[in-house]
């Protein structure tokens, strides 16, 4: 079960439902009082909390995230390695990795918690929804920072594979560097006049007809940074719905997804001492 945590802020309830029907005005009050009745708000010790229980003032409570109806998603992911510190994942097209908005239960991180038995997973880093490819996550929270380091300070190879139109004007391998920010509307992003903030390097791997095979190696990790890149450049990934247009919302369609995958994953493990490298066994 992944849980959520809120301190009830200070206001005039008088049980600890009220707040939170206060606090969360979009989940109904019947929603609420079924999930104290199945056990799934408890405190800050795990023990549940009655739905009558008295209001008090920066009280601990820990929920259950869920979404009423939540339609499941048709795709499967893979284990390619999980050791007591670290969990490799090979996420398939269209799975969200952590839960946001309509996705709780359909996401990664819920069904490898699920899988392995093992709440104390945590993503290491992200993908997007739409982008396929290898996630890492920490088993242990004891040995967590030593992992997350690894992304902290670059200390980890992250090598991409998309599908893009061709580009025989330019000259490859090439490093794209420019500053990516916020753009219109707000989760989207932009190439901007300014000091380079991202940089990514590119190569051709398959130059057979109009679209290549490109690989690309992020030297940093800005939002969306391959796609508004790439879109920037002339070649925009197959399959991208919002570079470089947003195009309306439509339903997943499973045939046609962002050509776009986490390949592979190189570091030094900070535990072992080990090389480590992790591969993605999916097609781009």
């Amino acid at each position: 079960m992944l849980l959520s945590t809120v301190h009830l802020p200070a206001g005039p309830w008088a049980t600890v439902v009220d707040a939170l029907c206060a606090r969360f005005p979009r989940i109904a009050r019947a929603q609420w009082l079924d999930r104290f009745t199945r056990g799934r708000v408890l405190d800050a010790d795990g023990a549940p909390i009655a739905a009558d229980r008295a209001y008090e003032a920066g009280l601990c409570v820990r929920y259950a995230r869920e979404v009423v109806d939540e339609p499941p998603i048709p795709v499967v992911e893979a284990v390619l390695h999980a050791d007591a510190e670290l969990v490799v994942a090979d996420k398939p097209h269209f799975l969200p990795v952590m839960p946001s908005g309509r996705f709780v239960e359909e996401t990664l991180v819920t069904r490898l918690i699920r899988r392995l038995g093992n709440p104390e997973l945590v993503a290491l880093h992200r993908l997007d929804r739409a982008t396929a490819g290898l996630v890492l996550f920490s088993a242990n929270p004891a040995t967590r920072d030593a992992y997350q380091a690894l992304f902290r300070e670059r200390r980890i190879g992250k090598r991409y594979l998309c599908l893009a139109p061709a580009l025989p004007a330019l000259a490859f391998p090439l490093v794209r560097a420019s500053r990516i920010a916020q753009g219109e509307p707000f989760f989207c992003m932009r190439e901007v006049v300014g000091p380079s903030n991202a940089e990514t390097r590119i190569d051709v791997v398959d130059r057979a007809g109009p679209i290549w095979r490109y690989a690309l190696e992020p030297l940093t990790g800005r939002k969306h940074q391959l796609r508004v890149q790439m879109a920037a450049l002339g070649a925009p990934i197959i399959g991208d719905r919002s570079y470089p247009t947003l195009l309306d919302e439509a339903p997943d369609d499973l045939d046609r997804p962002l050509r776009l995958l986490a390949e592979r994953l190189t570091f030094v493990d900070p535990i072992s001492g080990e090389d480590r490298r992790f591969e993605s066994r999916r097609l781009v």
